[in-house]
């Protein structure tokens, strides 16, 4: 397992390896873009090849790219169409040009509309948003459950797979927080296993290229999205340990995006803590 933190990318591409490095990370995760803003960071060349440069000189073996929230693959409306359209596509151009493992993407909500027909959109721009680009995959995250977004269940994220082509490039990024707060009981080992056992069986282990691995503080099947520090939340030590022990999760990236102890994300101590809680996990598992 491949551990690492979502870094910024503030002042330069390449310094979201050296904050990576600084954590002792195996993966980071970026932001394309200003999350907050429609608009898409310019990246040039150059920048793109300070990068690869400077993964090949540390310790980092991926990176992933999330996608900015403001997109909605299933919107009615031209001009959020629009926009995510481009906000997309900039994301899996850069992806291409740093040799990206993925690009994580919150497939949007249906805004009241029938399920099907939102997927049915989404699918759509997804799999246009592949044919347009080269080579970087699109990961579908699940959500946590709240009625809207799409993604709350793995039957919904075997349905966007399908409507996007189902074809290689099509992958899922499964986060605890979101599995627990969406009603998944995960804590216990064996819980996990059933759990992991039905996305087997509805999506396929193929498709599971990346974990997000936060503590929740909201409780079991509350809906909500909120973040915890790891141990810190309703997961608990025990709900970290069993996920990120997982055997069926062996060899994948795990991004830690955990507030931290100052809320500026993951900082080297969530990232040891992280180590320790899978090793603690293994052991009790064997």
């Amino acid at each position: 397992m491949l551990i690492g933190a979502h870094v910024s990318t503030a002042g330069g591409l390449s310094n979201a390896v050296a904050r990576g490095v600084e954590r002792e990370c195996d993966a980071i995760q970026i932001f394309h873009q200003n999350p907050r803003m429609w608009r898409p960071t310019d990246y040039s060349a150059e920048a793109c090849a300070e990068f690869k440069a400077a993964m090949a000189g540390s310790r980092l073996k991926s990176v992933v790219i999330h996608a900015v929230y403001l997109i909605n693959t299933a919107s009615r409306e031209q001009p959020v169409i629009e926009k995510s359209q481009t906000s997309l596509l900039h994301a899996l151009a850069l992806g291409d040009a740093i040799d990206c493992d993925g690009v994580v993407l919150h497939a949007g909500s249906a805004k009241g509309d029938p399920i099907a027909d939102a997927i049915a959109r989404s699918g759509k721009m997804v799999s246009e948003a592949v044919a347009a680009s080269e080579r970087c995959p699109i990961l579908f995250e699940n959500t946590a459950g709240t009625q809207g977004p799409l993604g709350r269940d793995f039957d919904e994220l075997a349905r966007l797979v399908e409507a996007a082509g189902a074809g290689d490039r099509i992958g899922v990024c499964l986060d605890c927080c979101h599995l627990f707060a969406s009603g998944f009981d995960i804590v216990a080992a064996e819980h996990l296993t059933r759990v992991i056992d039905d996305f087997d069986r509805v999506v396929g282990l193929d498709r599971l290229r990346c974990l997000h691995v936060n503590d929740s503080q909201v409780p079991l099947g509350a809906n909500r999205d909120r973040h915890a520090n790891l141990g810190e939340g309703e997961l608990g030590e025990q709900g970290i340990a069993s996920f990120l022990s997982e055997p069926r999760f062996e060899g994948l990236t795990a991004i830690l995006e955990t507030p931290g102890p100052d809320k500026q994300g993951a900082d080297l101590a969530e990232l040891r803590r992280a180590r320790s809680l899978r090793a603690h996990g293994a052991s009790a598992r064997s």
